[in-house]
């Protein structure tokens, strides 16, 4: 069974890219920063759902895609939406 990619698909990079572009490698943003990025970017709701389980902290770069793509593939959604890096 073959699954379509959403018209979505990659949105989540670019919110992602979007919030550490020009930034150092030890930067990071606060769980607010992505959830108030991702609702600017007119996520779906099922993306806006897997901003949603992020844990309050702040995250880098690799750690918050760490999360993300955790959630993404525990929801089975990375055929349809895509992954972070």
């Amino acid at each position: 069974m073959s699954v379509e990619p959403s018209p979505d698909y990659g949105a989540l990079q670019a919110i992602v890219d979007e919030l550490f572009e020009g930034t150092a490698r030890d930067y990071e943003v606060r769980r607010l920063d992505v959830i108030l990025a991702a609702e600017a970017g007119d996520l779906p709701a099922d993306l806006l759902e897997i901003v949603n389980l992020l844990p309050p902290g702040s995250y880098t770069r690799l750690r918050l895609c760490d999360q993300l793509n955790s959630a993404i593939g525990g929801h089975a959604w990375g055929q349809v939406y895509g992954t972070v890096e």
